[in-house]
């Protein structure tokens, strides 16, 4: 009786840890660079685990540093802010999340200067 009872604390726990990692969809218009990959334009989704979001689509997946921060208030749509085709910050439609991508064009001319 005990023994079953472990096994289903465990594998309860084991489940919690598999879905720690936030999981979202967006639709990118265009190519647009996520890190060093471009991706085509397409609906993606988009799961944010250890400080790295990972976009994932039918053909192509893309991987970068980022930072979820919230917002005061709920965002009404998906936006994206890009800066010469470089992904920067997502704003989740639905949610008070935003990501930052971190070494997009932004980070990379401030640290150029």
């Amino acid at each position: 009786m005990k023994l079953s009872q472990v096994t289903l604390a465990f594998a309860t726990l084991a489940l919690g840890i598999a879905s720690a990692a936030t999981t979202y969809k967006v639709n990118l218009p265009q190519s647009t660079w996520v890190g060093g990959t471009e991706l085509k334009a397409g609906e993606y989704k988009v799961e944010v685990q250890g400080g790295q979001a990972i976009f994932k689509g039918e053909k192509q997946t893309a991987q970068a540093p980022a930072v979820e921060e919230k917002n005061d208030k709920k965002y009404a749509y998906t936006t994206l802010e890009a800066k010469d085709s470089k992904l920067n910050e997502v704003h989740f439609g639905g949610t008070n999340v935003k990501l930052v991508l971190k070494g997009g064009a932004a980070s990379e001319e401030a640290g150029s200067k």
